[in-house]
């Protein structure tokens, strides 16, 4: 028997009974979407006081900016929490909501903060950056103010309904963050050895003498999840929908790999045996190291994915629809040996290829999903993309080579496509035709496009994948505002200085709203009335005035 067959069995049930609702008309989307486009811009950039960007009026006034330009989709990053270089696809769990993003003014509003509580405090010294270290210290006391109000309050019926609903991942998340704070931020590996296994009397003692670390993170999960749900009410009821992105693996310091090791490949100590990078390419000659551990699809597979149903259904709470990061993994992944000195030392290695989608679509309906497939492509990563029918993606700047015709020129895309100038990982269209196109590039670019030397680089660019076939297109908030590299997201394989930028307040004007508007509006691709999955339709909400 499984050794979490009672789980599954529950799940499975839980499955049967919500696959209706799985199988609505967003569920239809990948056949039935039209021209369309949308703005990518992740949550931590919106414009606020705190110092990074939350789910409070900001958010709403760019849903707002959306609906007056005309676009369909918001497109964002996880809301997953932050952990090693402050990236949202390295998390301590692949469920829990990052609670920076909880409002200050919401809570307020909701009687469970003082204004004074947090008006003059120094979140940032720079409205254009975000600054972790500090937000990491300075936030936590004013949500801590905010849960010791929530608990007084006593106002329990809501809350212990989420705590319900979401207990299979909320109480491991908690107990871990809890023992994890207690061990100065450490990672689980390092814990004493009672910990790390989780010996029941060892984890007895935070259950009886912790409680109130232990109910700070429940009731931020909750504070998370109800003001993110009432901001995406607040979207679809305004034909919006969001985009959210899946990572493909989970950090090793995760509470996944403490409470579930049976899921990866890993040895009696819970090490990994086996970790995610890339080979050597024409940027590093010894590949890279990603350092996520390597799931044991064999194992999976005998549970019919169990997980990652549960994973995508939750997914889909937050969500309408999913772009699914990594997707050639799926096919085969670099699967690099722990302790190897260099990436170089892997090997592609078979994932669980098409049979993956389709048990997970046998149980769960037709989903709405966007395969991440960049990357080095192979036949067999295109054939389990044709499969599934999950629109790809193109990339505009890969497609300006110097050198001759490329697939990810405009002329070559095809309608089941998402085009974009650049994603959260390029450089800005402007700091790549400044800081790394070749003189070849830049000529190939400006005849393509019909340019001369002063026009405008990254509308032009805009212009072009708005013009394409692709049924969806989307443009990064930075290329629309005309920003170079220092408003770039992430620089892969850099730590220090990625997920940083953030949009100014007044940043968003008439003549910006306008102009996408026209652009939307040449191009077809205005807003649909569509109907939209909405799990959330029916909670309570924290709406700004």
């Amino acid at each position: 028997m499984p050794k979490n067959y009672f789980t599954i069995a529950i799940f499975i049930n839980w499955v049967i009974i919500r696959k209706r609702t799985f199988c609505g008309t967003a569920n239809r989307w990948r056949h039935t979407m039209k021209r369309s486009s949308g703005v990518l811009l992740h949550i931590s950039s919106l414009p606020n006081d705190f110092g990074i960007g939350s789910f409070g009026q900001s958010a709403y006034d760019f849903v707002d900016f959306l609906v007056e330009s005309e676009q369909s989709y918001w497109q964002i990053l996880p809301l997953t929490t932050t952990s090693y270089g402050d990236s949202p696809y390295q998390s301590f769990s692949a469920f829990a909501g990052n609670t920076h993003f909880i409002d200050f003014e919401l809570l307020a509003e909701a009687g469970l903060l003082e204004k004074a509580d947090y008006e003059n405090i120094p979140f940032s010294q720079n409205p254009e950056s975000v600054d972790y270290a500090r937000i990491f210290n300075l936030r936590r006391p004013v949500l801590e103010k905010a849960v010791q109000r929530f608990i007084e309050r006593g106002d329990f019926s809501d809350y212990e309904t989420f705590h319900q609903e979401n207990h299979d991942w909320l109480e491991p998340f908690v107990e871990y963050m809890t023992v994890k704070e207690d061990h100065e931020l450490k990672p689980w590996y390092e814990w004493p050895e009672a910990l790390r296994y989780r010996h029941h009397d060892a984890l007895e003692v935070y259950h009886r003498d912790y409680q109130p670390q232990l109910n700070y993170h429940r009731v931020t999960q909750y504070f998370f999840a109800k003001q993110w749900q009432a901001l995406k009410n607040y979207a679809n009821r305004k034909k919006i929908q969001i985009i959210g992105d899946l990572p493909i693996y989970v950090a090793r310091d995760s509470v996944e790999m403490w409470t579930q090791p049976e899921l990866f490949k890993v040895d009696e100590t819970k090490t990994p045996t086996n970790i995610a990078g890339t080979p050597p390419d024409n940027f590093t000659e010894d590949g890279q190291f990603w350092g996520n551990p390597i799931y044991d699809w064999n194992y999976m597979a005998e549970q019919e994915y169990a997980w990652w149903k549960h994973r995508i259904v939750e997914s889909f709470k937050l969500y309408d629809v999913l772009r699914f990061d990594h997707f050639r993994g799926f096919e085969s992944y670099w699967d690099v040996p722990y302790g190897a000195e260099t990436a170089a030392e892997g090997d592609w290695t078979k994932g669980p290829g098409l049979s993956f989608f389709q048990n997970i679509e046998a149980s769960l309906g037709e989903l709405s999903i966007i395969a991440e497939d960049l990357g080095f492509m192979t036949d067999a990563v295109i054939e389990m993309r044709e499969a599934t029918g999950y629109p790809g993606m193109k990339i505009l700047q890969f497609g300006f080579t110097g050198k001759g015709d490329s697939l990810d020129l405009p002329h070559h895309y095809k309608e089941n496509t998402v085009a974009y100038v650049g994603t959260h990982d390029n450089e800005t269209a402007l700091g790549w035709y400044k800081d790394s196109a070749s003189p070849e590039q830049r000529k190939q670019l400006r005849k393509y496009l019909n340019l001369s030397l002063t026009d405008n680089i990254p509308a032009a660019m805009n212009r072009a994948i708005a013009a394409s076939v692709s049924r969806l297109a989307i443009y990064t908030m930075q290329d629309l505002l005309g920003l170079d590299n220092r408003a770039r997201m992430n620089e892969p394989s850099t730590l220090g200085h990625n997920w940083q930028w953030r949009m100014t307040a007044d940043a968003i004007d008439d003549e910006l709203t306008e102009r996408l508007k026209d652009m939307t509006e040449t191009f077809f691709r205005q807003r649909t009335e569509a109907e939209i999955f909405d799990e959330a339709e029916v909670a309570e909400e924290y709406m700004p005035d």
